[in-house]
C-alpha cells in the first residue's frame, strides 16, 4: 500500500508571506488543522497548525483595542510562526510507515514530497483509516473470525486449507503479534456470508483444531 495511492494530491498551502489571519481563515474555510508552507516553486518550507496560530495570538486579556489587534494579527506572517522541523514521507513509501511516523511524532498528517523537496500531497490519519477499511473489506459485510494461531511454519496455510474445505470465501486475512515475543499470533479472517448450516459445521471444526477467540458479525454503514 503506497502513500501515493492514498494521499490527497491537492494539499491546501500558503506562502511564508501569508498573514496569520489569512492562514487562520483558510484553515476554517477548508476545515483543516494545518497548512503546508511552500515557496513559489512548490518546495516545502514548513508547516503551520491551528495550535501555532493560537499560541501566537494575543491573550484575551490584552489591552489592545480592536484596530491595534487587527493590525498586529495582519503583521504576523506564517514564516514567523511555522515549524520547520519537518517529518515528511514520499509517494513510493508505505502507508504503514506513514502510520508509524504519525504515531511516533504525534501528528495528524504528513506532507508528501518528491526527491527535490517539492510538495506533491498530504497523507492524514483519515487516509490511514480509509486504508484499514479497504483492506479488511468490512463494508462488504460477512463475518470475522479471530484465532490464536501457533507461530509455526505452515500453520496459516493449514487454516486457509480448512476454510477452503468448507467453501468459505475469504475476504481478508490480517495477523498481529501480541506481544511481539509471543509463541502465537492472532489471525483475523473476514469471510463472506455463507449458508448457516455450512457455517456451523465449519466453526465446529475450527474450534476443534484451533483456539478461536471470537466470531463477530456487524452491520456497518459508511457515510462517505
Amino acid at each position: 500500500m503506497l502513500v501515493g495511492n492514498w494521499m490527497s494530491k491537492e494539499p491546501v498551502t500558503v506562502t511564508p508571506e501569508t498573514s496569520m489571519m489569512r492562514a487562520s481563515k483558510v484553515m476554517k474555510d477548508k476545515n483543516v488543522r494545518g497548512l503546508s508552507v511552500v515557496d513559489k516553486n512548490g518546495i516545502l518550507l514548513g508547516i503551520v497548525t491551528d495550535r501555532d496560530i493560537k499560541e501566537a495570538s494575543p491573550s484575551k486579556a490584552t489591552t489592545l483595542d480592536v484596530h491595534e489587534l487587527y493590525y498586529l494579527l495582519s503583521e504576523i506572517k506564517v514564516q514567523d510562526i511555522m515549524s520547520t522541523n519537518l517529518v515528511t514521507i514520499q509517494e513510493g513509501e508505505s502507508v504503514e510507515k506513514a502510520a508509524v511516523l504519525m504515531l511516533d511524532t504525534k501528528v495528524g498528517g504528513l506532507p508528501v514530497v518528491d526527491d527535490a523537496g517539492k510538495l506533491v500531497g498530504v497523507i492524514t490519519q483519515s487516509d490511514v483509516f480509509e486504508v484499514l477499511i479497504s483492506i479488511t473489506g468490512v463494508l462488504h459485510g460477512g463475518f470475522q473470525v479471530a484465532i490464536d494461531l501457533p507461530d509455526d511454519q505452515g500453520t496459516l496455510g493449514g487454516l486457509v486449507g480448512l476454510l477452503n474445505k468448507h467453501n468459505a470465501r475469504i475476504m481478508s486475512i490480517l495477523t498481529a503479534y501480541e506481544p511481539e515475543d509471543a509463541p502465537t499470533r492472532r489471525v483475523f479472517v473476514r469471510i463472506q456470508d455463507m449458508d448457516k448450516a455450512l457455517q456451523k459445521t465449519m466453526m465446529e471444526e475450527l474450534k476443534s483444531q484451533y483456539n478461536v477467540l471470537f466470531t463477530l458479525r456487524e452491520e456497518i454503514q459508511h457515510s462517505l
